[in-house]
C-alpha cells in the first residue's frame, strides 16, 4: 500500500478516492509518520463463505469423520 504525504493528499484528494474504491488504497502521512489509512469500503465486503460463520455453535462429535466415504472415493478414485 502506497503512502501519500497529507499535503499531497489534500491536493489530489478526488483522484485519490477514485484509486482508493477500485481497490487501490493508500496511507496519509504527516512527516513521514502514518496517520490515516485509505481504502475501499466494498473491497472489504466479504465474498461467499466466511470462515467463523458457525460461530459459538457445538461442533458434532463425529466432525472429524463427516464426509469420510465421499472423501475416500475421491482419493481412491471409486475404488
Amino acid at each position: 500500500m502506497r503512502s501519500v504525504d497529507i499535503q499531497e493528499a489534500a491536493q489530489c484528494l478526488s483522484r485519490l478516492i477514485e484509486a482508493a474504491a477500485e481497490g487501490d488504497g493508500f496511507v496519509i502521512t504527516r512527516g513521514g509518520i502514518p496517520v490515516a489509512k485509505v481504502e475501499s469500503v466494498t473491497a472489504r465486503q466479504p465474498k461467499g463463505r466466511r470462515i467463523g460463520f458457525l460461530a459459538g455453535e457445538a461442533v458434532p462429535d463425529d466432525f472429524d469423520r463427516m464426509g469420510k466415504g465421499t472423501i475416500d472415493d475421491f482419493f481412491q478414485g471409486g475404488q
